[in-house]
């Protein structure tokens, strides 16, 4: 699969288990219409860069939307069950869970 147009990316840093540290890079190409879908479902394409298997995956969605936000948790999901411990500016949170306070 291509990862086509990248709309977002974001750096963060590996911990391999003996402390060295390494760039990781997760990328997520531009939502489009899934070519094998009959029924006008969408695919997005996400890849993580630097834990050793850099191929492009794909989450799919009734919408766009969907499509993103489940390439989005996909992402999450892979970087938990890896072996390498990961942060975003020194922090354990990625940033890449969003659940803003609404009132």
């Amino acid at each position: 699969m291509d990862l086509g147009k990248i709309v977002a990316q974001r750096q963060l840093e590996g911990v391999a288990p003996d402390g060295s540290r390494f760039d990781v890079v997760i990328r997520f190409g531009a939502p489009r219409p899934d070519p094998l879908s009959g029924n006008g479902d969408w695919e997005c394409p996400h890849q993580i860069v630097g834990l050793g298997d850099d191929s492009v995956g794909a989450a799919f969605g009734v919408d766009s939307l969907q499509a993103l936000l489940l390439s989005v948790y996909a992402v999450r999901i892979k970087l938990a069950e890896s072996d390498i411990t990961v942060n975003w500016l020194g922090m354990p949170e990625l940033g890449l869970t969003v659940a803003p306070l609404v009132s």
